[in-house]
């Protein structure tokens, strides 16, 4: 056998060498000291926020299922050569089309069972422990479950990230059975939703320029997560802190097209000195003769919101129908619904029920989003019995 140090010696006098080794340095010190300063996401321990990469005009950013934050497996934006090209592993070639055929595509009442994609999205401005410790209760498996977040760009809204980011970095790269399939995070360019405190955001005269935003941001969140694989789409505030674990089996075994559970919400009385609950989403109603006599006097701009005194509606609320001692599946049907939790077929979103940032038929964000579902001919139901709770409010 060759020594090693013939072997040096052979390598030092061939001319090949004298090639490859400058060239084999300088690859390495590029990829260890100049390429180490764009690594790949969140293994840095930098904020995300600062990342560049493919989907630079998009502002998000994506953690696919791995066991580090890696950039998407293709990109169709190829920045320079083979050898510079920001860490993207492949490469799609130009004249590369994927085919999906959404046709086969379910959204059953074995969700689990069939291996349908849930797709949980949420707008955040505030972090919420309880928030994310409740998501990871949920026993849906995570292997079809996708998280969505979108954080408007303000102070809050960057705390709100720094947290998020690592909490989703504790989770992804932890064993690979607990790992969500994928989770986004988009930055809101456009308006802040979050400009107003507790005690001034449900205040009746800022719920049009306050909801409009909130539909601006859900659609921004929609339409840039919703994927080819998703079936269902959960709709999650992230001021929801407390739910069933089998939140998600219990709702798609219903197989509605557009289905709410009942948001109520724990607080502490001061008078019992005792933990109560009391109704909290008032978005979730049956429409009145009431209304619709209201909506027909009103300007085309004008809009129609619940739960306000000075607005009467007189519309039959779901909130007021829980029954301790009813079925937890008890349905009802409605024709509004709340954003805290609603489960969506993906194909319904897909058909173009969105989240009108206008007033649409004089209803906006989530409740215009019912009527445009409605105008479509799907049905909307809610769970009066089924509750899930909203995190007490405290004015800060």
């Amino acid at each position: 056998m060759i020594s090693l140090h013939l072997l040096f010696y052979r390598l030092r006098n061939s001319p090949w060498f004298m090639v490859l080794f400058p060239i084999a340095l300088i690859l390495f010190v590029y990829f260890e000291f100049v390429s180490s300063g764009n690594p790949y996401l969140g293994n840095d321990g930098n904020s995300i926020a600062n990342h560049k990469w493919a989907h630079e005009k998009e502002d998000t950013f994506y953690f696919p299922f791995s066991n580090k934050y890696k950039m998407p497996k293709y990109s169709y934006k190829k920045k320079s050569s083979w050898l510079f090209n920001d860490r993207v592993q492949d490469i799609i070639p130009e004249n590369h089309i994927a085919h999906y055929d959404l046709n086969k595509l379910q959204s059953t009442a074995d969700a689990a069972l069939n291996k349908e994609h849930v797709l949980i999205l949420t707008p955040m401005q505030n972090f919420h422990e309880e928030y994310w410790e409740n998501l990871l209760q949920l026993t849906y498996p995570r292997e079809f479950l996708e998280l969505g977040f979108i954080i408007p760009r303000t102070p809050s809204g960057n705390v709100a990230l720094s947290k998020l980011e690592a909490a989703v970095k504790k989770v992804q790269t932890d064993k690979k059975n607990q790992r969500f399939f994928r989770i986004t995070i988009l930055r809101q360019n456009s308006e802040g939703f979050d400009k107003l405190m507790e005690k001034d955001r449900h205040a009746l005269q800022v719920q049009k320029e306050r909801r409009s935003a909130m539909a601006s941001a859900r659609n921004e969140l929609l339409f840039s997560s919703l994927g080819p694989q998703t079936s269902w789409v959960l709709w999650l505030d992230a001021d929801i802190v407390e739910t069933p674990p089998n939140l998600i089996q219990d709702m798609t075994s219903h197989n509605k097209a557009v289905l709410s559970a009942n948001v109520y919400q724990k607080y502490y009385d001061d008078k019992t000195n005792k933990v109560q609950s009391r109704p909290y989403d008032f978005n979730n109603w049956q429409e009145s003769s009431t209304a619709l006599e209201l909506a027909k006097q009103m300007g085309e701009d004008d809009i129609l919101v619940e739960g306000y005194g000075e607005l009467a509606t007189y519309r039959v609320l779901m909130a007021h129908f829980y029954d301790a001692s009813g079925a937890a599946n008890a349905e009802m049907n409605l024709d509004g619904v709340g954003g805290g939790c609603t489960l969506v077929k993906a194909d319904v979103h897909r058909d173009g029920a969105m989240f009108p940032t206008f007033p649409f038929y004089h209803l906006i964000e989530t409740e215009g989003f019912a009527k445009m579902a409605q105008r479509l001919n799907y049905e909307i139901f809610g769970l009066p019995n089924y509750l899930v709770y909203h995190i007490e409010e405290t004015n800060t």
